[in-house]
Parts: structure tokens; C-alpha cells; sequence
């Protein structure tokens, strides 16, 4: 995706919407830095980097829901539905199962173990390595897969809204959100998004609910699209290319690590008031990811359809869908909402991901150097890892552009580096005999060949690879899960006091915790999700099931 090519289409922002940014940024970055003054006595470092074991449900939802939805996927979803319609929905409708599983599974023993990162789960499960090799490599993902991306994404896209050149943009944007993340720590960063939630979706749906009715309703939508844009199940000629079958085989191997085991998601659950609050959190987010699907992906497909009635001209280059959304269907003020939407989405999955490089860097790095360290400098070195990893993040986005498609190439990076990562963490919590031997061999082995077959796919018209990256996900997992047992078996694991209490005996142990009563329930939500989720998926798995819903003619 060449997004340089956004900054050709002259939107016209006005003086209301300037008035509406500049709000946001006020709010935002204002509420951030009264977050950390408020806490300026609190020394301990939970308080910084777990907001002090604070965190509710709705602050947990709507922070792991605005940290997950970046840039890329507002602008690059609006042009996967212009192209081809809801079926890279699937990302997001397959992500409630798995944080229906970090309720259900994870959480407790996140929670139980009182860690305060996902490598020191891994040190108590397993061994020392296992932590440090883990650790790293969240570090590095952070920097590239959520700041580097969003980064640049939002730069270009700022670009063409008021001409801003795109590294003065990320420059300005990092800033910003460096210092509240900086001062404030988690609950900075978990305040700021739950803010910058409400926003991001305020702005995505009623941009949906003008194009709806600029169309003509569903009706009109489903009369001047081919029908199979409204599905979400494809075959494997579909030009999409992501037909089903690879979604249900790829897709839990990077929904585990990204929902279950991936720092800079996981971290707002690891600073959950109790378990409760970390078990439906979790659930709260999930219904959310519903929404993406139809204020996301639908207003791409909407404006297809438009432009087909002859409301709109066809775009000469699908990229521009997004920012011609906005500028075509929003009157001035709406507009200003949509790019506040926008920064909302950039800096909240920025804000996240730098909160997680500070914790792993503090907790994983250097307090094993140096065990003995105060918590006040425990706090000041994470605030140094902050700016350090701003940074860098910085000076690295400049390579983002060198990546034909962003919104296909960050998840081919998430499916080379998931597999080990999952494998590692569901064998953890579910097989007692899983060994450190094997963790560690599974980590490493798992991660070059990961990185092996990515420059096999990157350079593919050398190499002649051709597997779609949610095939390789799934082959990967199973290469590390042989590697797993195996070694399992070879190397018998040798548990401890605590390791033994970070497995279930039984999966069903897990649901002993009678949790709240009545709809708050944790398990009651889980069903009620778990059944949500499977009729959308009956109603829009293709043209016959939406015919028998009678949303298509």
C-alpha cells in the first residue's frame, strides 16, 4: 500500500474541525499528564507500570479495543472494503473467541502469579531463558509491529488532510504521546484510551450511518455490489485471497499470542482490579470487535457502491478510499471528529506499546542486572525505556514504506513471529509435562524459521515462495508443537511449587471461580459472545446464508 499517494486528495478542512482536533489533543494529552500528576507521590513501581492493580472492566475493554485498532486498520480496512468487501473481517470477528480464551484460561494465572510481565509468566512456568529470549522479542515487535506502522500510516494520511510534510507529523505525534505515556505510565495510558475509544467510535460510526443512508439503506448497498462483497467466508479463488479455511487454521495461531501473550495487549489485564475485572474485561472487548466489521470495512464497501449509483466517481487509486470517505460523506465538524478518530486510533496503540517497552525493559532487563533496585528507579529507567524506545521507533518507521501493502504485511510479520510464542504459552497452561528444554529449543527454533520463511516470502520472486502467510502461521505451529513434544519428552520438565500451579489439571478447572452473579457473570458473557459471534458468522458465511436472512434479493 503506497500510502504517499492519500496526499493527492485535497481535503477541505474548515475552521469548526481545527476547533474539534485541537479539543482532542487538549483532552487527551491534558488528561494524560493529570493522570501521572495525580500519582506524582506514588513511587512503587506496580503503581507506574500496573496502575497500581486499579484497573475495572470498562477501562480494560476499551483500552485493549483502542490499543488494537491503529492507523492501518482504519484506513487500510476502509480500502479492503472498497476492494473486496467484509472479507478481512475475519480478523476481527475471530478475535472475540480468543479473548474469550484469555478470560477463560489465561487471565487466572496471569492474575494468580502476580507478574507484572508475560516473560516473567514464562520464568516462573518454565526458566530464566525463556523470559529473557521472550522478552526481547516483545520489545522488538512492539517497536515495529505497533508503533512503526501506525506511525507512518497516520503521518501520510495527516499529509493529506492539511499538508503537514509526513516526518514532521510522526515527529509531533510522538511527542505527544511520549510525554503523557512518560509521565502518566499505565493509567495515563489506559485513561487516555478509554477516552480515545469513545471517540474512535463515535467518529467510525457516524460516518457509517451517513454513507447507509447516503445509499440508499441496506437494501441499496446489497443492489449495487456484488453480492458476494457482503460475505465473509470465501473460497480459494476469491480475489481476497484469505479463504476460509486458511482463517480457521491461521488465525488462532496469531490470535493466542496477540490476545493471550503479547505484552502490549495483555498488560491492561495485568493491572486488573481482581480477577473478576480481569476475566470480563477481556469479554467487554470482544463484544466491541463486533462493531469494526460494519463501521470499518462497510463504509469502504458502502462508498464502492456509490460510486457505482454514479453518486461518486470510481477512485483512481483504491487507497484514497478512506480519506475520500471522509471528505465526500462528512459535513465540517464531522470531519474534525474523523481525524481526532484517527489520532485517537495512532496515538492510543502507540501509548500502549511504549507502556509495554518501559515494563518489559524495567522488570525483564534490567532489574534482573540489578535485583536490588529501588522501585523509584525502577520507574525513572522504565521513563528512560520510554523515550529511548520512542525513539527508535522513530528513526525506524522511515523503512515502513519500503512494504508494498502495510495492512497484509504487518500480519504476515504477526504470523512469522506468532507460532513458537503460542505454542509455548498454550503448552505451558495446558500440558504439565512441557518442559523448559523444550520452551526454550521451541522459542529460538521456532523464531528463525519464522524468520526464515518471511525473507522467503518478502523476496518471493527469488525464491518462488507462494504459501499465503496464514497457511504458514498454521504449518509453523505445527513444527513447533512436534518440537514440543518431543523435547518434552526427552527432557522432562522438573516442576516447582510454584510452576505446578501454573498449569491446569483439567481445562474445565477454570470455570470453578463462580465469578459475579447474574449477567456479569463471566461465564454467562463467554457464552452469550461465543453465541453472538457464530450467528454473525451463519448470517454472513456467503450468498445463500444471507439470502435465507433475506439481506439479499
Amino acid at each position: 500500500m503506497d500510502l504517499n499517494l492519500l496526499a493527492s486528495t485535497g481535503i477541505q478542512i474548515g475552521t469548526i474541525d481545527f476547533v474539534v482536533i485541537g479539543l482532542y489533543f487538549v483532552m487527551v494529552v491534558g488528561i494524560g499528564l493529570w493522570s501521572g500528576l495525580k500519582r506524582r507521590g506514588e513511587t512503587e513501581s506496580k503503581g507506574y507500570f500496573l496502575a497500581g492493580g486499579s484497573l475495572t472492566w470498562p477501562l480494560i475493554g476499551l483500552a485493549l479495543f483502542s490499543t488494537n485498532i491503529s492507523t492501518i486498520h482504519m484506513v487500510g480496512f476502509a480500502e479492503e472494503g472498497y476492494v473486496n468487501g467484509l472479507a478481512h473481517g475475519n480478523f476481527e470477528w475471530m478475535a472475540p473467541f480468543l479473548l474469550i480464551v484469555l478470560a477463560l484460561f489465561f487471565a487466572p494465572f496471569y492474575l494468580r502469579s502476580k507478574i507484572a510481565t508475560l516473560p516473567d509468566f514464562l520464568e516462573q512456568r518454565y526458566c530464566g531463558n525463556c523470559r529473557n529470549w521472550l522478552a526481547g522479542l516483545s520489545i522488538v515487535s512492539a517497536i515495529f509491529i505497533h508503533i512503526c506502522f501506525c506511525l507512518y500510516t497516520g503521518a501520510v494520511v495527516l499529509k493529506s488532510l492539511f499538508g503537514i510534510p509526513i516526518w514532521h507529523s510522526i515527529i509531533i505525534t510522538a511527542v505527544l504521546t511520549g510525554v503523557y505515556t512518560i509521565v502518566g505510565g499505565l493509567m495515563a495510558v489506559v485513561v487516555t484510551g478509554a477516552l480515545q475509544t469513545i471517540i474512535l467510535l463515535a467518529g467510525s460510526i457516524a460516518i457509517t450511518i451517513v454513507a447507509m443512508n447516503k445509499v440508499g439503506g441496506w437494501e441499496g448497498l446489497a443492489a449495487n455490489i456484488e453480492p458476494v462483497k457482503l460475505t465473509v467466508l470465501r473460497g480459494p479463488d476469491d480475489p481476497a485471497n484469505l479463504p476460509w479455511l486458511s482463517v480457521f487454521l491461521g488465525y488462532p495461531v496469531i490470535g493466542l499470542w496477540y490476545w493471550c501473550a503479547d505484552q502490549t495487549i495483555v498488560q491492561r489485564v495485568l493491572g486488573a482490579k481482581d480477577e473478576n475485572h480481569a476475566r470480563t474485561g477481556p469479554l467487554f472487548a470482544g463484544f466491541l470487535k463486533i462493531l469494526p466489521v460494519f463501521i470499518f470495512f462497510l463504509p469502504g464497501t458502502v462508498y464502492l457502491a456509490l460510486s457505482n449509483q454514479g453518486i461518486f466517481e470510481p477512485l483512481e487509486n483504491t487507497k484514497d478510499c478512506y480519506a475520500y470517505a471522509v471528505t465526500n460523506l462528512l459535513s465540517p465538524g464531522w470531519i474534525g471528529l474523523m481525524v481526532a478518530a484517527l489520532l485517537a486510533a495512532l496515538m492510543s496503540t502507540v501509548s500502549g506499546a511504549l507502556n509495554s517497552i518501559s515494563t518489559l525493559f524495567s522488570f525483564d532487563l534490567y532489574k534482573r542486572w540489578k535485583p536490588d533496585t529501588p522501585d523509584h528507579k525502577l520507574v525513572r529507567i522504565g521513563q528512560v525505556a520510554t523515550f529511548v524506545g520512542m525513539l527508535v521507533a522513530v528513526v525506524c518507521t522511515g523503512y515502513v514504506e519500503k512494504f508494498p501493502t502495510l495492512y497484509q504485511g504487518i500480519n504476515a510479520v504477526i504470523s512469522y513471529l506468532a507460532p513458537p510464542i503460542t505454542t509455548v504459552f498454550a503448552f505451558g497452561v495446558f500440558w504439565k509435562r512441557s518442559s523448559s528444554v523444550a520452551a526454550l529449543s521451541t522459542l529460538i527454533s521456532g523464531s528463525l524459521f519464522g524468520m526464515f520463511i518471511f525473507l522467503a516470502d518478502i523476496y518471493s520472486e527469488h525464491t518462488g515462495w507462494t504459501v499465503p502467510y496464514m497457511y504458514s502461521a498454521f504449518f509453523l505451529l505445527v513444527v513447533c508443537t512436534i518440537n514440543m513434544l518431543i523435547m518434552s519428552l526427552i527432557y522432562p520438565h522438573q516442576h516447582t511449587e510454584q510452576s505446578i500451579k501454573l498449569v491446569w489439571g483439567n481445562p474445565l478447572d477454570a470455570l470453578r471461580s463462580r465469578g459475579w452473579q447474574g449477567l456479569g457473570n463471566y461465564k454467562v458473557l463467554s457464552v452469550v459472545l461465543f453465541v453472538v459471534m457464530l450467528v454473525l458468522y451463519a448470517i454472513f458465511a456467503n450468498e445463500s446464508t444471507l439470502r435465507f436472512f433475506g439481506l439479499l434479493k
